[in-house]
């Protein structure tokens, strides 16, 4: 059996190391053809001397000639978008891991490539839903995606035909685990440092994603991304809080029934799922032992503690670039908090006053997202610079 090709592109974050541990574990059904990393690092290095990839990609040429200085025989190694893109259409598979809206090109050019993307990186489906529903028209391209919560609606929706999930599906319920906060006052969201927001409770993710998950826009963009995946509508799609991270997402039919995936917090099981899909890994990534008590609570969101959920619907709901102007406002948002020049309840602040300043303008190509991208992140600059102190 000829092993299934994998582009991993972010592979020295989270996800990327996750995935390198499945793929070692079953060796004999995947082999590594692309990396792709931010930098030139000590782990970037050892995943090059484990795997033997083909293709490496930095983001710069300066990260490249540290490679090259590194390994007496390096692979060939690309730079950039440009570089992104070839090593996207390289293997069967591309896992795009890529943090942020740089991740954009790996998606377009996986589905243009007619390849499976297994997709980590929701910016770019969220900032160019319209583009990317057209090249995943591309003959043999599809989207498994990694998210846990999006491949637990995909296992879900498994047995429901998609032309018939209008007549079938009532609903989504995309579960959250509330993050470091969900018990938090206002008063003391008032006082959250760095270090607070970046402990999370349940997951082991890298700065960005866990700082989303303190805000709750991690689960505003997974909303936006449920709507491009699986086309149900925003007022079908509900967010619930559920504490324990069991249940990972679940779909309510029209008969009352309700079908949820359940496992221990793991992402190796999303990863293998995307991998191998539509077969089944023989692993037991996540397994819950129900000899055990199992626990399972769930609540209602506070919008009023955590408005970026509610900013994500709007910019939903309003289409166009309205949900690209919402990532890339919350991207340098982020940013700024990580950095501490805003505190942490300045995110939801300052991507509201950048969504206040949208004027409708529709998607139709790539030059037109990164446009939007480029304009929604100037206006958010602008807006923390007039917050600076606040």
């Amino acid at each position: 059996m000829t092993p299934t090709t994998v582009s991993l592109l972010g592979s020295t974050g989270s996800i990327g190391t996750q995935t390198l541990d499945v793929v070692e574990r079953f060796s004999d059904q995947f082999s590594i053809v692309a990396l792709g990393a931010g930098r030139c690092s000590t782990a970037l290095l050892d995943q090059i001397a484990r795997h033997r990839p083909e293709i490496v990609v930095v983001a710069t040429p300066e990260a490249a000639d540290e490679v090259r200085a590194a390994l007496s025989d390096a692979p060939e190694i690309l730079v950039g978008a440009e570089g992104l893109e070839v090593a996207a259409g390289l293997g069967d598979v591309a896992l795009n891991a890529v943090v942020g809206f740089a991740g954009l090109p790996v998606t377009l050019a996986a589905l243009r490539a007619g390849k499976r993307l297994a997709l980590a990186n929701k910016e770019s489906l969220i900032a160019a839903a319209p583009v990317v529903a057209e090249v995943r028209r591309t003959p043999g391209a599809e989207i498994v995606p990694v998210d846990s919560e999006h491949c637990a609606i995909h296992q879900c929706l498994a047995g429901i035909r998609a032309e018939r999930r209008a007549d079938e599906v009532r609903r989504l319920l995309v579960t959250a685990s509330g993050g470091p906060f969900r018990q938090s006052t206002v008063e003391e969201l008032s006082r959250v440092t760095i270090d607070d927001a970046l402990a999370h409770p349940t997951w082991t993710m890298g700065p960005k994603i866990t700082i989303d998950s303190s805000t709750l826009m991690n689960k505003g963009l997974e909303v936006i991304e449920a709507h491009a995946l699986f086309g149900i509508g925003f007022d079908a799609i509900d967010v619930v809080i559920h504490p324990q991270s069991i249940v990972h997402s679940m779909v309510e039919l029209v008969d009352g029934s309700t079908i949820a995936q359940l496992s221990r917090p793991d992402m190796r099981l999303p990863i293998a799922y995307a991998l191998g899909y539509p077969d089944r890994l023989d692993a037991s990534f996540g397994a819950l032992d129900f000899a055990s008590p199992v626990h399972l609570e769930f609540e209602p969101p506070d919008l009023e503690r955590f408005p970026c959920l509610g900013l994500a619907y709007e910019a939903g709901r309003t289409g166009g670039a309205a949900p690209a102007w919402l990532s890339a406002a919350n991207e340098v948002a982020v940013e700024a908090f990580l950095e501490g020049r805003i505190r942490w309840q300045g995110i939801a602040a300052v991507v509201a006053e950048t969504l206040d300043r949208y004027e409708a303008d529709p998607l139709d190509s790539v030059e037109s997202v990164l446009e939007a991208d480029r304009r929604a992140r100037d206006i958010t600059t602008a807006v923390i610079g007039g917050r600076i102190g606040r």
